[in-house]
């Protein structure tokens, strides 16, 4: 095994298509659609499309994207990592756990480990992006030190996301 980063309980490491049947199931989960929106993947073929033209192709063009977070057992939980979004000043961090580990730690272990790797990089802030409405995501956003920077829009979207700022 050769992690991208790791902590504690958790190896993050890079996705390939071997990980599409669990990205699948991730992005099909309500939470998923409702507070990252529906990427229209339904089928295996699907997710190795959303694979390829996503987190494959940030880590060509970047050097960082999404990322298969683990528990240390090798059992898959989620994704996190770093975005780097056309309609964003700078790259952002992202993440979504499978709901089976919510409320466990999982998601502030693995993004402090995606901070540790973006300080690595080099990148001098760091930005991220959430619905108002997703207080769970506002709240751990906050304990990792990011501040609300503002409202920010999506191109085609229809709602005001929170925009948070970190200096790293």
């Amino acid at each position: 095994m050769n992690p991208v980063a790791q902590s504690p309980r958790l190896w993050l490491q890079l996705l390939g298509e071997k990980d599409a049947p669990f990205v699948l199931e991730l992005v099909n989960q309500p939470a998923w659609i409702a507070n990252i929106g529906d990427k229209g993947v339904r089928t295996l073929d699907g997710a190795k499309r959303y694979l390829a033209e996503g987190p494959l192709a940030s880590y060509r063009q970047h050097g960082f994207g999404l990322y298969l977070v683990s528990l240390k057992d090798g059992t898959p939980i989620g994704l996190c990592g770093l975005l780097k979004r056309d309609y964003l000043d700078h790259p952002d961090i992202g993440y979504a756990l499978h709901s089976g580990h919510w409320g466990q730690g999982y998601a502030r272990e693995a993004a402090r480990a995606v901070l540790d790797l973006a300080r690595q990089k080099g990148l001098g802030t760091l930005l991220a992006i959430t619905l108002p409405q997703n207080q769970p995501s506002c709240a751990l956003l906050e304990t990792l030190g990011f501040s609300l920077d503002g409202l920010t829009q999506v191109p085609g979207g229809s709602e005001a996301l929170r925009l948070y700022r970190l200096a790293l």
